[in-house]
């Protein structure tokens, strides 16, 4: 029996990307399921108008697309509801091209709490809100990596340096992605 490979297009900021070099989340998805080829197109620090703009070189030949983003919009003081915006529109893109398309939300950010909390917390509604209206799955990223013991925080063995996940952290990542993502493929 032949298996096709689907292939997974990651467009998104640093943490598509893998920052701070030494893993990503894919790594570790690709690992507990080996048919899936992802491809990653994520940038440290590009916020979601930057990672809009290379949307068509990232989804050509894919048949899946996970769209993340938006922290660095918040770090660099944008609003959250343009980035919202800009994420709805790529996840509006990828359908309109027959991709099976996710989005996951944003991370708890240790180095921006308690002042970016709430800013996170918002736009982290708005990609609830972007999954339910275009019916894509939501990678729950934040509740990943959240501390329950701090609300707003990623616990400390799940972070490299306040801003980005650790191996650790990465590997939470990868298998929350993967589970969510081979739900959704399944019940398509």
């Amino acid at each position: 029996m032949i298996v096709a490979t689907l292939v997974v297009a990651t467009l998104g900021d640093s943490i598509t990307e893998g920052s701070p070099g030494e893993t990503s989340w894919q790594h570790f998805a690709a690992l507990k399921h080996p048919g899936l080829e992802f491809r990653n197109h994520g940038i440290h620090g590009q916020r979601t108008d930057e990672i809009a703009a290379r949307f068509d070189e990232a989804v050509e030949g894919a048949d899946v697309l996970i769209v993340q983003g938006g922290i660095n919009d918040i770090v660099q003081g944008h609003p959250v509801e343009p980035a919202a915006d800009n994420l709805r529109d790529m996840v509006r893109r990828g359908k309109a091209l027959g991709l099976r398309v996710a989005i996951a939300n944003v991370l708890p950010w240790n180095n921006g709490w308690p002042d970016a909390e709430p800013k996170v917390r918002r736009l982290n509604e708005l990609v609830d809100e972007i999954a339910r209206d275009e019916a894509v799955p939501l990678l729950q990223f934040h509740d990943a990596l959240e501390d329950p013991d701090n609300p707003g925080r990623m616990k400390a063995e799940w972070t490299f340096e306040g801003n980005h996940p650790s191996v650790e952290g990465y590997r939470r990542l990868g298998e929350i992605a993967l589970d969510d993502l081979l739900g959704a493929l399944q019940s398509a």
